[in-house]
């Protein structure tokens, strides 16, 4: 169980660390740098099929059980190495360790477990990285979710929760998934709750178009009656597309220039989001 070194850009990732299975590394836009990821879906399988997913073979379902003690061993000699700058090649600071990988985390029936094992061993060896859940926000409503939710709070951690288009035809087109825009966002409203969390936004060009205005229109209204509301939304990270979606049709869609997006924050933080950073392609 000997992670090789890695030679990692934003736009080629390596995530078949030799030997492991759930632990892997990325350098990452919006992390700024090299991002450890915990891979809860070694299945490939995800209740939701994102049109920009760059996951091969994905397959609709849900994330196994987790072999619990090989998750923390394959950690503790990643974050080892990294510490001894022998796991990246040029080196550089570990930013963050994310919960991600090939699927939604939260659908593992071990995620509440697995929070708590990363977190036992990031408390000894790291305790200054933070942890990261990336969500589509899809289990909130499940109690032993909510649970490791919390529990990635009071270990410092935060939510990056997907809010990508808050119409229910836009949410199908994207996401792929069948989703009443009300109970997603009252799922963020309970992640709020819970744990420090940013929106996550992913927005591209379909057959060289910008995403259709009256999308982008409601999207920013939602994120403004959040912010009137007053739920605690810490920010948004809004990003666009640096690597070929792997799904059908991934190759009708591109990246939205640095204008769009920076226009588009700018709207964001006219409806009372003030924190919103931008992550291009390159």
């Amino acid at each position: 169980m000997t992670p090789r070194r890695l030679r990692l850009t934003t736009t080629t990732h390596e995530c078949d660390v030799a030997g492991l299975t759930y632990v892997y590394a990325v350098r990452s836009r919006r992390a700024g740098g090299v991002s450890i990821g915990v891979n809860l879906s070694p299945n490939n399988a995800c209740n939701w099929r994102c049109a920009y997913c760059q996951v091969a073979g994905l397959v609709r379902g849900r994330s196994p059980s987790i072999d619990l003690d090989r998750l923390e061993a394959e950690l503790e000699e990643v974050l080892a190495r990294a510490s001894r700058g022998e796991l990246v090649e040029g080196g550089g600071p570990i930013r963050d360790i994310a919960f991600s990988g090939n699927g939604e985390p939260t659908t593992s029936p071990d995620f509440a477990q697995a929070v708590e094992r990363v977190g036992r061993v990031v408390g000894r060896m790291s305790p200054a990285i933070p942890l990261i859940l990336i969500t589509n926000g899809s289990r909130l409503d499940q109690a032993p979710v909510r649970a490791g939710v919390r529990r990635l709070g009071e270990l410092g951690g935060r939510v990056w929760f997907k809010v990508d288009r808050v119409t229910a035809a836009g949410i199908l087109e994207v996401n792929g998934a069948r989703v009443l825009p009300a109970a997603h966002l009252a799922r963020l409203r309970v992640a709020a709750s819970l744990c420090p969390t940013w929106v996550q936004s992913c927005f591209f060009a379909r057959r060289g178009e910008a995403p259709p205005p009256p999308e982008v229109d409601a999207w920013v209204a939602a994120l403004g009656a959040l912010a009137r509301e007053g739920v605690p939304v810490r920010g948004v990270l809004l990003y666009t597309l640096a690597r070929t979606s792997a799904q059908p049709g991934g190759d009708e869609l591109g990246a939205l220039d640095g204008a769009w997006l920076g226009a588009l924050a700018e709207r964001v933080r006219g409806v009372g989001i003030a924190d919103v950073q931008v992550s291009l392609a390159r």
